[in-house]
């Protein structure tokens, strides 16, 4: 009996940190471009730092089959966008002002942030 409730414990401290406490890697974009990989329910990478005031293309390269998948939003930005399976789709913003602007799926399960600077 102890030993499903530590281990119902360990499922539950699992589930916090990587639903709540988990921050990725941050990638710095140099050039204007940033090839993120979905797929495996993430994105990758999933926390982008770009410089303000300039254009950026951001490459979504979908190897997910799942549906949650083929759907992309970014609603600061009033994006929303297809992805096809196995090809990369591509979404150029012009100049974004400092800030965060999240992106995820529509059910919010998969989930990155461009950070602005």
């Amino acid at each position: 009996m102890m030993v499903i409730n530590l281990s119902g414990l360990a499922l539950i401290a699992l589930i916090v940190w990587w639903f709540w406490l988990y921050k990725p890697a941050k990638t710095i974009v140099k050039n204007n471009e940033v090839v993120i990989e979905v797929k495996d329910g993430v994105y990758s990478p999933s926390s982008i730092q770009l410089n303000a005031n300039q254009p950026i293309s951001l490459k979504f390269l979908r190897k997910d089959q799942t549906p949650c998948s083929e759907t992309l939003l970014i609603p600061s930005l009033e994006i929303s966008e297809q992805l096809k399976l196995n090809s990369e789709t591509s979404i150029t913003l012009s100049s974004l002002s400092p800030g965060e602007y999240e992106f995820h799926c529509q059910m919010q399960m998969y989930r990155g942030v461009l950070k602005v600077v």
